[in-house]
């Protein structure tokens, strides 16, 4: 499998693990929270989610490289791979749309409204 393929892979499982709204608001919630990240159940308690749920959604998106996770005591935090999801829009607004002026624009025009 050539380096683009794989790539290729790696952006639909990421794509996949995020379309999802309860995944897509585990990522929402832990990317302005850095490298602090979150405790499971303090995600559980802030998302009104089981202990099961939960786990499958961060199950997901560790496979797809989009949250790291690490045990302190018995607690274990979580916290959104920036690389990554960095990677994954790169390589959509890169790859996929050829960098696009229009899409670029879109891109930044949205990103400006938001602040």
């Amino acid at each position: 499998m050539s380096d683009r393929d794989m790539k290729q892979q790696q952006v639909l499982q990421a794509l996949s693990a995020l379309a999802n709204a309860t995944r897509l608001e585990i990522v929402r919630l832990l990317v302005p929270l850095g490298e602090e990240g979150l405790a499971a159940g303090r995600i559980a308690a802030r998302l009104g989610l089981s202990a099961s749920a939960l786990s499958f959604h961060l199950s997901s998106l560790e496979q797809a490289d989009l949250l790291t996770s690490q045990r302190i005591s018995r607690q274990v935090f979580y916290r959104a791979n920036h690389a990554r999801l960095g990677n994954v829009i790169s390589y959509l607004l890169n790859d996929c749309c050829a960098a696009h002026p229009q899409i670029r624009r879109c891109c930044t025009t949205a990103a400006a409204s938001n602040d």
